[in-house]
């Protein structure tokens, strides 16, 4: 595992030792890492969302970068409501599919 030093607005710094006290845990190291992952786990989300609303990629695709199960990334897509159906996305995820 690495180690990374970052420098925090006084606000953060107390708003961090808020969540470590609300989440019962031990280290405001525990805390930043646990914030980190839930950030970058909605970054990767948005990101699939938005490839896959622009075309970029496969509905397939989009699933394996927000790191989602299909039907998860499904109901990710219908809870956000966005619209991705384009013919060259379907023709593409038909032909993965295979027979």
């Amino acid at each position: 595992m690495g180690t990374l030093s970052v420098r925090l607005p006084e606000q953060m710094e107390q708003e961090l030792h808020q969540f470590v006290k609300d989440e019962r845990l031990e280290q405001p190291s525990e805390a930043a890492r646990k914030l980190l992952s839930i950030g970058l786990e909605a970054w990767r989300q948005e990101k699939a969302l938005k490839l896959l609303h622009e075309g970029k990629v496969t509905f397939t695709k989009a699933a394996k970068i927000a790191e989602l199960s299909l039907w998860d990334f499904a109901a990710l897509v219908r809870e956000q409501k966005t619209i991705w159906v384009k013919d060259k996305v379907i023709q593409e995820d038909i032909m993965q599919a295979g027979p």
